[in-house]
């Protein structure tokens, strides 16, 4: 399962299946391997550049250890997500986190929720990042009242990432009509969203996540249509594929995007004998990010199910460290 497909956001998700998403978990394989000729052209020569971004943890890569899955991946005791950063810092040695907004809408509410979250971070020496916001409408709505309250519906947790210390929440680029119209529909949306966020001073980025936000040409369009220095990017390594489920380039994908970075998702599903990453030119893509101007955290986001969810955390931390990334 992933945070794509748990809330069905491949083409014009309906407001219902984004608020619903515990009930459309799936089997989340990883996505199908590339043609040759994709595959051909994500590779790249081995290279010299050396990232110094920190690395933080994605709450999603403990999504079974915290519940949110198929009752049959539970585990015998469910983590309290509030303990989120004390893992984060002693199982793993990670300094930096990034929220997930499911593991916390029913705390949402309560005045004393946020300040005990960042008295636990705090406790730990752990930075929250960002928080990945999902389930609040369809950002590009084709009724500008949706967008609306899209905006709106984000009030909470941009209050929740001030009071945690975050630098952005991470929302989607999902609409409804033709790619240009959904270009012109996020935009307003996301404009919409950044007004919401200014007294906030967060910013609003968007991951590519499914539908035409898996376009990285697309994705460059909407950054452009906002032209809003508040508004950028989260590249997820992995999210680069097309209905069929079939990854498109995702090393050209991330150049188109990375300019506009206020964020990385290290998305990783498996790793051969040597420590690398399968599915993913991990040396390629981190080849990106290191010649970039982006110096913020790379989040581990594991999502295989070969390995634990402890293991593969582990093992992503271990590939980044091997590319010059820094716990």
């Amino acid at each position: 399962m992933n945070r794509r497909d748990a809330i069905g956001v491949v083409g014009l998700a309906s407001l219902g299946a984004l608020s619903a998403r515990v009930g459309a978990f799936d089997d989340a394989s990883p996505p199908a391997s590339p043609p040759a000729s994709t595959a051909a052209s994500t590779a790249a020569p081995p290279s010299t550049a050396r990232a110094s971004n920190p690395i933080s943890l994605a709450q999603w890569s403990l999504h079974r250890r915290f519940g949110l899955c198929r009752p049959e991946e539970r585990p015998p005791v469910i983590a309290d997500a509030m303990d989120f950063a004390k893992i984060a810092k002693t199982e793993f040695g990670l300094t930096r986190v990034e929220y997930v907004n499911q593991f916390y809408s029913e705390k949402i509410g309560d005045s004393s929720f946020a300040r005990e979250l960042r008295t636990r971070s705090d406790d730990q020496g752990v930075r929250n990042e960002l928080i990945m916001c999902d389930g609040e409408g369809l950002c590009g709505a084709a009724e500008e009242k949706s967008r609306a309250e899209f905006a709106s519906n984000h009030l909470k947790w941009l209050e929740l990432a001030q009071a945690l210390g975050c630098h952005s929440i991470r929302v989607n680029a999902i609409g409804e009509g033709d790619a240009s119209e959904q270009i012109k529909r996020c935009a307003d949306g996301l404009t919409k969203l950044l007004a919401v966020a200014k007294p906030f001073d967060i910013n609003v980025i968007v991951e590519n996540h499914g539908g035409l936000s898996s376009d990285g040409a697309w994705v460059v369009e909407v950054m452009k249509a906002v032209n809003d220095p508040r508004c950028g990017t989260l590249p997820d390594f992995g999210n680069w594929r097309n209905g069929e489920g079939v990854m498109i380039d995702p090393v050209r994908n991330l150049g188109l995007v990375l300019p506009y970075a206020k964020g990385v998702s290290a998305k990783s599903y498996g790793f051969d004998a040597n420590g690398d990453e399968s599915l993913l030119n991990y040396p390629a893509l981190m080849e990106l990010v290191a010649k970039s101007s982006y110096r913020g955290a790379v989040g581990i986001e594991y999502e295989g199910k070969v390995l634990s969810e402890a293991d593969g955390i582990h093992a992503t931390k271990k590939l980044l460290q091997r590319l010059g990334c820094v716990a």
